[in-house]
């Protein structure tokens, strides 16, 4: 990379816009489904800024993305770096209020901090930085932070209907490391179904909750490692991942009672990049055969209730040696590649688009007081920055 890019960056490097926006990010409340308050703030607060355009634009299921684009004018790559506004909801055990966004002893605090309203301030800082610098480059760069990421990723599903880009950045928390994979998710709502009585008559009925204890039993002793490369393997793991996440059956609590005819669990499956459908629903139905042959009276329905992507970007893609080279600039040692066990947009348009994963904020998530050291912050903004130079072509 050019010294003198280099040295440009790290003299209008805008790591107190990254954290100020962190900030006021932090202290807006943006549990899924409640992300149109910080789209529209951070819509107003980017129009602030005085450069390149600034829109907000209704998803096909009407939720808020919030867009920025800064056009050099010039033929050139279009680089997108994008993240997610939306959060889990707060977990129990906060010490203090979760939305404070307070800085003390050099760390930033608060819900979604790492999760990740750091890596979009980080993002914004490193754009800034960019601009301010003087820095001249081709092409054009778009920030995206896109709704309903911890739903159906349809924010950034909609984004690449509408728009086509060359490389992008993706902000998810990495702890500060580079990941060019991430497992999928494929989901299973499997049913046993009974036969429903009056409690008082329960021996005319069949129990769908008694006939489904087998098959979560089952289901639990899997542990399976598919046949995938030792690469892979060292990315993101040698296990795919299966549990039992959710359990539905009878009626609600306040309610009358009956004897349940259908109980359905939600079975949830990480599967490694190149283990094919197929091969993770052939495991299940194993289990599932041992449970019947249990009980011979067991009847199953089992649904495919949805399929998320896995992702793998190959370690020699431009944008991918365009972060490593600024990740070893910025923190002046040499860079190894990762891969993440959680699911990243990327599920959605990482074949849609050369993508790397890098992000400030780490395992473990969504805990009590949470909380980011700045330093990290400033360096991912330097780091972003020096990414878009590099593929933007700055002189």
């Amino acid at each position: 990379m050019n010294a003198l890019v280099f040295e440009k960056v790290g003299a209008s490097l805008a790591a107190e816009t990254s954290i100020g926006l962190t900030q006021d990010m932090v202290r807006i409340d943006s549990t899924n489904g409640k992300e149109d308050t910080l789209a529209r703030d951070l819509e107003a607060k980017l129009k602030s800024l005085g450069i390149g355009r600034v829109w907000c634009e209704k998803t096909f299921e009407g939720r808020l993305n919030t867009l920025w684009e800064v056009d050099s004018g010039k033929s050139g790559p279009h680089l997108l770096f994008t993240g997610h506004l939306d959060t889990k909801p707060v977990c129990e055990g906060w010490q203090r209020d979760p939305f404070d966004g307070a800085i003390e002893n050099g760390r930033l605090y608060g819900h979604g901090v790492m999760d990740m309203k750091a890596g979009l301030g980080s993002l914004i800082g490193g754009i800034m930085t960019l601009v301010e610098s003087g820095i001249d480059f081709r092409g054009k760069i778009t920030f995206a932070a896109v709704a309903d990421h911890m739903g159906q990723q349809t924010g950034s599903i909609d984004l690449f209907r509408r728009y086509k880009f060359d490389h992008c950045v993706l902000a998810e928390l990495t702890d500060m490391r580079i990941y060019i994979a991430h497992r999928g998710r494929y989901y299973f709502d499997i049913s046993t179904i009974g036969r429903s009585a009056h409690t008082c008559h329960k021996y005319l009925a069949i129990n769908a909750i008694e006939k489904m204890l087998p098959v979560i039993d089952e289901l639990s002793k899997l542990k399976y490692f598919p046949d995938i490369p030792q690469e892979m393997k060292d990315l993101v793991g040698p296990e795919l991942f299966i549990a039992v996440g959710r359990v539905y059956g009878g009626l609600f609590p306040g309610g009358p009672s009956m004897i349940p005819d259908r109980c359905t669990i939600r079975v949830d499956t990480r599967p490694q990049p190149g283990v094919p459908i197929e091969e993770v629903k052939a495991i299940i139905q194993g289990a599932l055969d041992r449970a019947k042959a249990r009980d011979g009276d067991i009847v199953l329905e089992v649904i495919e209730a949805d399929v998320k992507n896995s992702f793998m970007v190959d370690r020699d893609a431009a944008v991918v040696a365009a972060l490593k080279s600024a990740w070893e600039l910025t923190l002046g040692r040499p860079a190894a590649f990762h891969g993440g066990s959680w699911l990243g947009d990327t599920a959605s348009f990482g074949h849609l688009c050369e993508t790397v994963i890098f992000g400030p904020g780490g395992e473990p998530v969504y805990q009590p007081n949470e909380s980011l050291a700045l330093s990290d912050i400033e360096a991912a903004t330097r780091i972003y920055a020096l990414t878009a130079a590099k593929i933007l072509e700055a002189a």
